[in-house]
């Protein structure tokens, strides 16, 4: 999880030294951004809507989007969705693959889970459930989970993964230790004092998500995202592991794909563990957009 556009504090001046106008938001739910108590607020649908918000209040289309994590499938579905408005997408960390295709989320990650045990995102589906882990320590949380994902703190391949939870058990309790070379102790400050000062239910909520959005995509299931696109990941991020067919279809999927790139050595928090190789592949494929 990231909190504040500082998820993108390596990327925003090299943009705006070459030349471009870039904007980091606070997704619906996090940062100081709206926080409302429906669930059915942080839908796809309504997230896409307020992507193409924002690129009418800085003065309209088209846009090139790019995102992180959730904010990748965030951005995949907006340059789906609304091929008006955005003209190119860059997807970090999770590979595009079609929200409305296959079986419901919930009933995938239940048959890919071990008896006895629970897929973090099934973990977070109960309201107050995960909340009641993270909030009384949501540094010392934060800090676990970046560990968890990071190349340099992870641990080796026996470790068990921490994003399978045991029945009755704590996510936490499966987290590697140590701050990420990449992580400072004021990082991890501001990113935790956004998730002290909002809470939790936001950003999970999204997770809350996940069938609806499935419901709501399965028109789209079969449309390619044509556009130009990019994608980079982390050779050791689960992940990206875990979502290895979908890069092998990015040929079906990604019909516009202009670069495909796994970093070795580097894990889930791609922008920020190897900031410098992100930049130049970002900066190359922008300069090469028609």
């Amino acid at each position: 999880m990231t909190t504040t556009p500082a998820s993108w504090r390596h990327q925003l001046p090299v943009l705006a030294a070459a030349g471009y106008r870039a904007v980091a938001i606070d997704v619906l739910g996090y940062g100081r951004s709206s926080r409302p108590a429906e669930v059915a607020a942080y839908r796809i649908g309504e997230l896409v809507e307020d992507s193409v918000a924002v690129v009418e209040a800085l003065g309209g289309a088209p846009a090139v989007i790019a995102g992180h994590d959730w904010g990748a499938v965030i951005a995949a579905n907006s340059a789906l969705v609304r091929p008006d408005v955005f003209r190119a997408v860059a997807l970090l960390s999770i590979p595009y693959a079609p929200t409305g295709a296959g079986p419901r989320p919930t009933d995938m990650y239940a048959r890919m889970t071990p008896p006895g045990h629970e897929f973090y995102v099934t973990y977070f589906q109960q309201p107050g459930r995960a909340e009641a882990e993270i909030e009384p320590d949501v540094r010392g949380w934060l800090l676990g989970f970046y560990a968890s994902l990071s190349a340099d703190t992870m641990g080796g391949p026996d470790r068990p993964s921490p994003l399978i939870v045991p029945a009755g058990h704590a996510m936490r309790e499966r987290f590697a230790g140590g701050l990420p070379g990449w992580l400072s102790e004021a990082d991890l400050d501001v990113y935790a004092a956004e998730f002290e000062r909002t809470g939790l239910t936001g950003a999970l909520n999204r997770y809350r998500n996940i069938d609806v959005d499935w419901a709501d995509l399965a028109a789209h299931a079969a449309t390619p995202i044509a556009q130009p696109s990019l994608f980079i990941g982390g050779a050791l991020d689960p992940s990206v592991a875990g979502l290895a067919a979908a890069i092998d279809a990015f040929p079906n999927t990604l019909p516009g794909l202009r670069g495909s790139h796994l970093l070795e050595g580097a894990g889930h928090w791609i922008q920020q563990e190897r900031a410098d190789e992100v930049n130049a592949l970002l900066t190359g494929w922008l300069a090469g957009l028609p």
